[in-house]
């Protein structure tokens, strides 16, 4: 079965960096579109970032555009996600997801165009 791992959370000052990491296994995973969501406490899950299966194609929240950035490693089946210049409003829960059909890119800002999530990984950045 498909299962994913992330890891590389922890706790950060403002303007800090972390890399979070995501491990995949069950699928070919260099023909999924792997993305990030994130949960703060008392909001919803949204969407953070996206990669395409290639790497070709990224996508950003306009909330992380110019300080979050993502890549993978298809011999490794992990994407990453290196977060810079880090805000305490970056704090939540950090999930990586598997798109649903692969070579698939289309609508990748919506939660139920992926049908496989990791556990998270607790981001928390203080003031």
């Amino acid at each position: 079965q498909v299962q994913l791992v992330e890891s590389g959370g922890g706790l950060v000052q403002a303007g800090g960096s972390l890399r979070l990491s995501c491990a995949a296994s069950g699928l070919t995973f260099s023909t999924y579109t792997m993305g990030w969501f994130r949960q703060a406490p008392g909001k919803e899950r949204e969407f953070v970032a996206v990669i395409s299966w290639s790497g070709a194609r990224s996508g950003y929240a306009d909330s992380v555009k110019g300080r979050f950035f993502v890549s993978r490693e298809n011999a490794e089946n992990t994407v990453y996600l290196q977060m810079n210049s880090l805000k305490p409003e970056d704090t939540a829960v950090y999930y990586c997801a598997v798109k649903n059909l692969p070579g698939s890119f289309s609508q990748y800002t919506r939660q139920t165009e992926y049908n496989y999530w990791g556990q998270g990984t607790q981001v928390t950045v203080s003031s």
